[in-house]
């Protein structure tokens, strides 16, 4: 017992290593653009669209000490649904076996990145994982594992709008399934589901509250959807349909608007002119929602080639500069005492390049993702590997939504496609530990048997 404690607090250690090793080596928790958003939404009491306000808490709650309790508890959370997730999946008393997976992880796909960063991403994988456990695998799993699961899946869910809308497609999908095959897909893990979901909007709206005197969600669903639609030519067609029009301020510009959504957000005059989300937001979501009734083809056809393109949009490292100014002045601003720990980082030095990581972590995330429905498929027809098979399948469902949610209704970056691609990978080691095992390879250093 005392040696078998022991294996787990080294297998545990070295992973928590592995996991954090980039901020290590950065000597400071990653920062991104969107980093100093959420910070910064405490202290200016608004609803910005796309910074939840619960994530914001969370690092404000991490900042007086440089950050690094946030990163610490994002990476001991990755380690302990990892651990739980090979558990329910036949490998409980593997220690070995979750240090081997956390290495091939770290090093071959962006998972260490998500884990040493201050951003909401890593919430998404974690809380798809939650979600399946608590769903799936309820009866495998402790009682106090069980609530914890439900709290992970809800605070998951408040962090960000769209990593909600994937966990909503898998339950839908759950949904449907359980009306045919309830043995498949327990009802009572649907309405577990329900529940950490409901809990989850809860807490958005409690935090907001909290924050802007308000109850409210946080802002930016039709603003994003109508960036996609600028990018992809709609926007310029309503425009060219409906000017001139004294109820649409953009008339006035129709010609010089970019044909790129990062830009208008982020990078034009013409917006910040116009008054930004707050000043522009209704007539963005009118353009937005009256362009589908207008141009359903159009619609369509775009939205099917962003989500493709999201798909295999999942290079590590995106956003990760040292030109980050917002982030910069904001944590300068409400966290004075991190800032020469931040000046010194390598990330502000520009000592941080992604090419070299992307030359493996880029094509094994897409050979992991083609292989889900593989093991889909080899699974069903084994009840010892159903379970890896409902994994694969919920794996991909979550994918495939998150391109879409992510794709379609925003706008394709590696970012977001980054964030849930190393769960492919995490399904086919599981399934190649299930092989190793079936066909007893003795000795190797994870002790499969």
């Amino acid at each position: 017992m005392r040696r078998e404690s022991a294996n787990w607090a080294i297998a545990c250690f070295w992973s928590f290593a592995f996991l954090i090793a980039p901020a290590v080596w950065n000597r400071f928790p990653l920062l991104q653009w969107d980093t100093g958003g959420y910070l910064a939404r405490w202290y200016e009491g608004t609803l910005v669209p796309s910074r939840a306000v619960v994530y914001g808490l969370i690092l404000n709650a991490g900042a007086w000490g440089d950050f690094w309790p946030v990163v610490a508890v994002q990476v001991a959370l990755t380690i302990w649904m990892l651990a739980l997730t090979l558990r329910t999946h036949g490998f409980g008393k593997r220690p070995w076996l979750l240090l081997g997976i956390v290495a091939v992880l770290s090093m071959l796909t962006t998972l260490p990145w998500l884990t040493s960063i201050l951003l909401t991403d890593i919430f998404c994988g974690l809380g798809v994982l939650a979600l399946y456990l608590i769903v799936m695998r309820y009866d495998a799993l402790r009682r106090w594992e069980r609530m914890a699961l439900i709290v992970l899946a809800a605070v998951s869910a408040a962090t960000h709008s769209a990593t909600l809308a994937v966990q909503l497609a898998i339950l839908g999908a759950g949904l449907l399934i359980s009306l045919f095959f309830r043995a498949r897909v327990p009802p009572a893990g649907i309405a577990r589901g329900v529940i950490a979901l409901v809990l989850g909007a809860v807490m958005v709206f409690a935090a907001d509250f909290s924050v802007a005197g308000k109850l409210a969600w946080t802002p930016g669903g039709f603003a994003l959807s109508f960036g996609r639609m600028l990018q992809d030519g709609i926007v310029a067609r309503y425009l060219d349909d409906h000017c001139p029009n004294p109820a649409l301020r953009l008339c006035a510009y129709k010609n010089q608007l970019p044909r790129d959504a990062d830009v208008w957000f982020w990078g034009s005059d013409l917006f910040d002119k116009l008054g930004r989300f707050a000043g522009l937001g209704a007539e963005m979501q009118r353009i937005a929602l009256e362009s589908l009734i207008d141009y359903p083809a159009m619609q369509i056809e775009t939205a099917a080639v962003a989500t493709a393109k999201q798909l295999i949009d999942v290079h590590t490292g995106e956003g990760v500069l040292n030109s980050i100014w917002h982030t910069y002045s904001v944590i300068e601003a409400h966290a004075p005492w991190a800032v020469p720990a931040m000046r010194a980082a390598r990330q502000q030095k520009g000592e941080i390049s992604f090419g070299a990581l992307n030359v493996l972590d880029w094509p094994i995330g897409l050979f992991s993702m083609a292989l889900l429905p593989v093991i889909f498929i080899a699974a069903s027809r084994s009840k010892e590997l159903a379970p890896v098979g409902d994994l694969a399948a919920a794996i991909a469902l979550a994918i495939l939504a998150n391109a879409f949610v992510c794709g379609a209704l925003s706008n394709p970056h590696d970012r977001y496609g980054a964030r849930v691609v190393w769960l492919a990978t995490l399904v086919v080691a599981i399934a190649a530990a299930h092989l190793l095992m079936r066909r007893k390879r003795i000795g190797t250093p994870f002790d499969l048997l």
